[in-house]
């Protein structure tokens, strides 16, 4: 045989071969881009307690590189360049753009530019993943649930290995990869919300569903975040009542709820009162274990007009060394009012499309995303930066954008 004939005999498929069909590969690539979004949001820092000592240079080399990788696989996957017109995404980009400007005045330009860039490029790439917004089957969503649960996997994994090295000060961390107790408790609650709607929504099985939260309400209870417990329950609250008359498992779900919390408040009134007071007494409690230290020197802090209304330029969210632990008076200390009131406008727009879109899965998941942000913004920092938050509060928007009564697969 030749050689041109063997090569030809060695393209031919196979008997039984099935080619991959083109939309399922850019559905598979859809996946690759927001999994690498949500790998750029897990920074990483250096942590003695790693179970698996990664060097640092490495460790942020695989976070901060997978952002403009998740850029380039974009850009094959996105061809031509279409974006779909989003209000959101405008309120985004001007974020941006303030971001930017401030960040030209920043004290510590080259940390407050690099900052900026990576917030653009953040954005850059969700305006690329708008044609995939209006998808029947949900893939965003999905492909998050399915990365929140590889987190959470990570972590249990890590506390099964090393029990005592997973607790710092009785809170659960990563120690496969540095993630917080307070990272881990907000994956762990949204992890748990997700689930919760696409259950009552009839969109997941069950015994899927009781698995999963079976293994994410201990390790959020296990990482002591009251932000994350109150956000859950306030986002699960709303998004059950959006489904409750169209849907049998809300209605059943509630009433089991019910009883679990009138038998609870009988029983473990105290327990639960421990666990939210995490060994701290009035004073602290009242002070907002330091917060409110932190965010009063914001407030009292001398400005400009330029830097009253452009802020500081995006820092790393601390004020002399201390965490200020809010998005709102982070984002007023870096972007200052006009920041502020894009980060209103934006999550107003996300409720205001949920209100008034129809009832269903995508409104449910909407709403519960949507509240648990605005709960969690109080005590938790990102709606003006690269972070889980403006990522997830993006997948709220991506719920509401209106669908056309006729569209294709993406």
């Amino acid at each position: 045989m030749s050689p041109i004939a063997a090569l030809s005999a060695r393209l031919v498929p196979k008997p039984g071969f099935r080619p991959v069909p083109p939309e399922r590969r850019r559905r598979r690539r859809v996946q690759l881009v927001w999994a690498l979004l949500v790998m750029n949001v897990l920074t990483f820092f250096p942590d003695s307690r790693l179970l698996i000592p990664i060097p640092s240079a490495l460790g942020r080399l695989i976070a901060q590189g997978s952002l403009p990788l998740a850029l380039l696989l974009v850009l094959t996957v996105n061809r031509p360049l279409r974006v779909r017109p989003s209000v959101y995404m405008f309120l985004g980009s001007l974020l941006v753009t303030e971001a930017v400007i401030s960040s030209l005045r920043a004290e510590f330009l080259v940390g407050a530019l690099y900052r900026s860039t990576r917030l653009t490029l953040f954005v850059l790439v969700l305006w690329l993943l708008s044609p995939w917004w209006t998808r029947r089957d949900l893939l965003l969503v999905r492909t998050h649930l399915m990365m929140l649960w590889a987190i959470i996997g990570t972590v249990l994994a890590g506390v099964l290995i090393s029990p005592g090295g997973a607790m710092v000060d009785d809170r659960l961390s990563g120690v496969l990869w540095p993630i917080p107790a307070t990272q881990v408790g907000h994956y762990a609650a949204m992890a748990t919300g997700l689930t919760a709607v696409l259950w009552m929504a009839g969109l997941l099985r069950r015994e899927v569903a009781v698995l999963a939260v079976l293994v994410t309400v201990p390790i959020l209870l296990l990482t002591h975040t009251r932000t994350a417990l109150i956000a859950l329950l306030v986002g699960g609250v709303i998004a059950g009542l959006s489904l409750f008359t169209a849907r049998a498992r809300a209605r059943r779900l509630f009433a089991i709820a019910i009883g679990v919390f009138s038998a609870g408040a009988l029983t473990i009134g105290s327990v639960v009162t421990t666990w939210l007071a995490r060994g701290q007494d009035t004073e602290e409690l009242g002070a907002l274990t330091g917060r409110k230290v932190v965010w009063d020197g914001i407030l009292a802090q001398p400005r400009s007009t330029f830097e009253t209304l452009f802020g500081f330029g995006l820092s790393n969210k601390s004020f002399t060394g201390l965490p200020i632990d809010s998005n709102w008076f982070g984002t007023y200390f870096d972007v200052g009012v006009l920041g502020v009131a894009f980060c209103i406008a934006m999550v107003l727009f996300v409720f205001v499309g949920a209100w008034f879109t129809p009832q269903g899965p995508r409104r449910a998941i909407a709403l519960f995303i949507v509240a648990y942000c605005v709960v969690a913004s109080f005590t938790e920092t990102g709606l003006s930066e690269a972070s889980p938050y403006l990522l997830e509060l993006t997948l709220a928007a991506s719920l509401v954008y209106p669908r056309p009564s006729r569209e294709g697969g993406a």
